[in-house]
This record gives structure tokens, C-alpha cells and sequence, in this order.
């Protein structure tokens, strides 16, 4: 069976390239803009910015601008999936009057420095991940706007920022590549620990995963996104009925089977399209579509683009 997360992160070319270190004492706060806005200086190649903040050590507040914060301790991550504005700060409510720094942060192995020399008793690492949000990514719209996962989680969150500084550091060959696998995978552990935790009754995607109609369903789209299902087909090999899997699978995924289909059809076509050579009659034949011009309607349909313009929007 598909490993459907991978293949999701896959898909919508997830990439950690950007992160870097605060250091911070006496009483600070940092406040972004929309991660939308940051695009162009810190993953010109991306679509979409995730946010994301571990703590190293001592202690500090962060959320979404407008609403409640939570105490973060040492290990704990909080990331933005939406790229939502959010406060990070020394206590809770606190906003500085000036902004902490003059001059954007550099990756590392830069590191910015809040409050005097003799104080600075909190460091967190600060971290971008890049990806696609169109046409279609089924996890960014499953993941709430704010995801806090304790230090106490373990597995990789815990080893994280031990390694990332480390690596950083010792700026041996091959840092950058390491530390962007590093970051991708603490997103990997992240996702996990909130899949293991999920309320029974949500819904979305990543709730669909585990359950025992739409889970097997998913699989086989993914499995074979070109074949020509109909819904017929896919509940006779999820052995069930029509009417059990369409209700389950709206309810659940927020779209039927064959929209869902369409859409990851259409998602596996733009990575193609954004990063290879091949024709797009190749490619639309690849994902499903008997003909280069259906494969064009529906790629027009759906992002308002042509697939050659869409490449030639990709290539920069």
C-alpha cells in the first residue's frame, strides 16, 4: 500500500531551506507579517511558507496575532501551517514598541540576538518549510492554523535542535542539504505526533488516513491515480457499497471520491509540470487523461492556467 503521506509531501514539493537561531533576554517579542509576504527573500522557489518555531531552552510565549498564545518549554514546536501572522514573545501579551531587529535574519549560520548580552537565557531555532498549495494539497487543509506539540513528544522533535545547531556549526561539506532533510523530517515527526493524537470524530484528510473505508480508498487513488476509476469500481475493491463509500468519503475528506481524484490527478501533473521536461500530453496521459486537450480543460478548469503556462510560470 502507498505510503499516502509521503506520497502527499511528495507531491506538493515539500522543502526545509531556511531556519536560523534566536538568542533572547530580559523582555522581547517577535511579531511577522504574512508568511505570503516573505516568499521572495527567504524561498523564492516556493508556493506556500510554512512557519515553525522549537524551543532549545528556557522559556517563552507564542500564537496567531489576535488570539490566545501557549507556553512553549525546551523541545517543544509550534509551527503555522496557513502562514498565518503570529507573536512570539518573552510573556505573554508582550509586544515590543520597536521591532527587535533592523535587518532580516540569514540562515544559518547567522544568528539573531534580542536583549542584553548578560540575559539572553532563551534560544529557539525559527524555520520555513516551502510547497505547492495549488492546485491541490489535501494536508495544508486538514492541519489546523496553530499545531503545538509538547517536548515530550520524542522521536526526532527531541534530537532536532541538538542537531540543527550542531550541524550549523561545524559547516562541514553537504550542511545545507542535512539541514534542509533535518527540517523536513522534525515536519514528518510533527504531522505524526499529531495524527497519533487526532479526536476520534475530526475530519479531513489526514483523519481519512486511518479510517477503515476511506484509508483503504485513498490508497488505491494514490496507488493508481491514472486508472480510469468510477465510483463503482473503487467501492467494490474497498468492499463496501456506493452509497457507504461517496457518504463516508465526503463526510470525512470534504469532497467525493472522483473530486478528489481529479485534484490529486491535477497535483501530480503540476509537480511534473514544474520540475521535468516531458510534454504535456505525456504527462497528461501519466496521471490519467486520454487526450493532451481533456487533460488541458481540466488543468485550465481547475487553476485558471494553461499547463504550458503553468510550467513557464514555475521556471521563473
Amino acid at each position: 500500500m502507498t505510503d499516502l503521506l509521503s506520497d502527499v509531501l511528495r507531491a506538493v514539493r515539500l522543502s526545509g531551506a531556511y531556519f536560523y537561531l534566536v538568542e533572547a533576554g530580559g523582555r522581547w517579542s517577535v511579531s511577522t507579517c504574512a508568511a505570503r509576504e516573505l516568499v521572495p527573500r527567504v524561498l523564492p522557489d516556493a508556493e506556500h511558507l510554512i512557519s515553525y518555531h522549537i524551543l532549545v531552552r528556557g522559556t517563552c510565549w507564542g500564537g496567531l496575532e489576535g488570539e490566545a498564545q501557549v507556553r512553549l518549554q525546551p523541545g517543544d514546536v509550534i509551527l503555522f501551517p496557513h502562514g498565518d501572522p503570529y507573536l512570539m514573545s518573552s510573556d505573554e501579551g508582550y509586544r515590543a514598541e520597536a521591532a527587535p531587529y533592523a535587518t532580516a535574519p540569514k540562515r544559518y549560520p547567522g544568528t539573531v540576538y534580542l536583549g542584553p548580552d548578560d540575559r539572553r537565557d532563551t534560544a529557539f531555532v525559527c524555520g520555513f518549510l516551502g510547497c505547492d498549495a495549488r492546485p491541490f494539497n489535501p494536508l495544508l487543509a486538514a492541519l489546523p492554523h496553530r499545531l503545538h506539540i509538547g517536548g515530550g513528544a520524542g522521536g526526532w522533535l527531541s534530537e532536532f535542535p541538538r542537531q540543527a545547531v550542531a550541524e550549523s556549526q561545524n559547516a562541514r561539506a553537504g550542511s545545507e542539504t542535512m539541514l534542509t532533510r533535518m527540517a523536513e523530517l522534525m515536519f514528518v515527526d510533527v504531522l505524526r505526533h499529531y495524527l497519533e493524537k487526532m479526536p476520534e470524530r475530526q475530519n479531513g484528510w489526514l483523519a481519512g488516513l486511518r479510517d477503515e473505508i476511506v484509508g483503504p480508498a485513498l490508497g488505491l487513488l494514490h496507488q493508481h491515480p491514472e486508472r480510469a476509476w468510477t465510483l463503482a469500481d473503487l467501492s467494490r475493491e474497498v468492499a463496501t457499497s456506493r452509497t457507504v463509500l461517496a457518504s463516508r468519503f465526503s463526510e470525512i475528506v470534504g469532497v467525493s471520491p472522483m473530486s478528489y481524484l481529479t485534484r490529486w490527478r491535477l497535483q501530480l501533473a503540476s509537480e511534473q509540470l514544474a520540475g521535468g521536461s516531458a510534454k504535456v500530453a505525456a504527462i497528461g496521459v501519466q496521471v490519467g487523461y486520454e487526450s493532451e486537450a481533456a487533460f488541458s480543460r481540466a488543468f485550465k478548469r481547475e487553476t485558471g492556467m494553461s499547463p504550458g503556462a503553468w510550467r513557464r510560470a514555475r521556471s521563473g
